[in-house]
Order: structure tokens, then sequence, then C-alpha cells
């Protein structure tokens, strides 16, 4: 006789377990190859795009390459980070495969709502970069150089820092889901982390001061927006709340 808040699956061994990650991770790696491979043919165009935000902003409109192998390595490090960036979807998914059965009934009917929002908010966290941060902050950098200083950056220092922002916008996007996630599991209720809120603040102008620029223009940012999400994912924690009491009441 099942019930219908089963527990977690059993008798799988640590071994098991360890087979069972590495098919997911064999699984996520042939993936992110096969799109890798569909898009290396179009490697330079995707730099050319990726590019656009800060190239529309230098005088002579090109970027220079101060090593021989960066005209070839650098588009070729882009397209691997957009086949995993195109791959997150299905990584994500492997994960739940993973976790699933490890969780009760209750706690499986949660994880679609998250996986979507997941996805969603981590693609919104890194277009929010390329539309809005990047147009601001190269704006800001080739500004404030000096007249006698001809602005000509490097294509390997501009991917490094264009990929650091992006999973850094795209990793802060995703702070509404762990706040709920927290909330759901009992960890942390709304009202406790409310009262953390002062913390939270000066925690989020740690992160964008560890992960982005040294200007407080980026810093502030990346730490408005995480506060901001922040206050969303407890207003979001809170309905879950609510709703799970009145399910259990009338149940």
């Amino acid at each position: 006789m099942t019930n219908n808040s089963a527990q977690p699956e059993e008798g799988q061994t640590l071994i098991d377990h360890l087979l069972e990650l590495r098919t997911c991770l064999m699984k996520c790696i042939g993936v992110i190859l096969i799109i890798f491979l569909g898009l290396f043919g179009f490697a330079n165009p995707i730099y050319d795009f990726i590019a656009q935000p800060l190239v529309a902003l230098l005088p002579e409109g090109s970027m220079i390459a101060t090593n021989v192998t960066s005209t070839f390595l650098t588009p070729f490090k882009l397209t691997l980070f957009v086949a995993v960036f195109a791959s997150m979807p299905f990584i994500l998914w492997q994960v739940w495969q993973f976790i699933a059965p490890a969780l009760y009934t209750k706690e499986k009917h949660l994880v679609i709502p998250i996986f979507i929002s997941s996805v969603l908010l981590f693609y919104l966290g890194v277009a929010f970069a390329y539309f809005v941060i990047f147009p601001l902050i190269f704006l800001f950098f080739t500004a404030t150089s000096p007249d006698s200083v001809t602005v000509m950056p490097d294509i390997a220092t501009h991917l490094n820092l264009v990929i650091k922002l992006f999973f850094a916008f795209g990793l802060a996007f995703e702070i509404p889901v762990a706040t709920v996630i927290l909330i759901v599991a009992g960890v942390l209720s709304p009202e406790s982390l409310a009262k953390k809120r002062p913390y939270i603040v000066v925690g989020c102008f740690v992160v964008g001061m560890l992960l982005t620029p040294p200007d407080i223009i980026s810093q502030a940012l990346l730490a408005l927006p995480m506060w901001l999400l922040f206050e969303i994912g407890i207003f979001c924690g809170r309905f879950a709340v609510r709703s799970r009491v009145k399910t259990d009441a009338s149940e």
C-alpha cells in the first residue's frame, strides 16, 4: 500500500548513485559537445554579436588581439560558453532527474515550477547583463578615458569580463528560486529572512564587489537587482507557505 507522501526511494548503494551521477554528467557533456560542434562554424559572428555593445563605443570601431592565438582561441572559448549556456535547460533537467528519487511526493510537485523558473531567470539575468549592464559600464569606461589615451581593448580580456558578468547576473537572478526553496523546505521562514534584510543588503554589495569590475557603478548594477530579487523571493515564499497551509487544512 502506497502513501501519497511516499518516502524517498531507498535501497541504492553509494556505487549506484555514483554510476547514476556519471551517466548524468556524460549526457550533459554529450549535449554540450553536439551544440558546440553545430555552433563552431559561427564562432566569429557570435563573438561579433557579443562584442557589439563595446565596439559601438570605440573610436576605431574595433578591438585588438595582443596574442597571435587570440583570434582563434577567443571565439572558440566563447562558442564553448554559448554551448553550455544553450544546454542549461538540459543540464538542470539532469540535475532534477538525479535528485528526484530523494524527494517526497509533495516536494516533487514543486520541482517543475522551480525548474522552469530557474531556467527563465538564468536567461533573464544574462539578457539583462547584455542589454542593460554592458552598454552602461562600457559607456562609463570609455567616457572616463583620458584624451591622450585611445581605448582599444584586447579581445581575450573583453571576453573574460563578459563571461564573468554573464555568470554573475545569471546566478544572481536565481536568488528568488533559492529563497523560495529555503522557505518551502522549512530551513528559514519569510519573517526570519526579512529580519536579516540589512545583512542581505551588505552581502549583495560584497558579492557585487567580488564579481564585477572595481568600480561602484558595476557593483551597484549587480547589488541592487540582487536585493530586489531577494525581496521578490520573500514575497513568493510567503505565498507558497500560505498555499501549503491551505492545502494541508483541506486534506
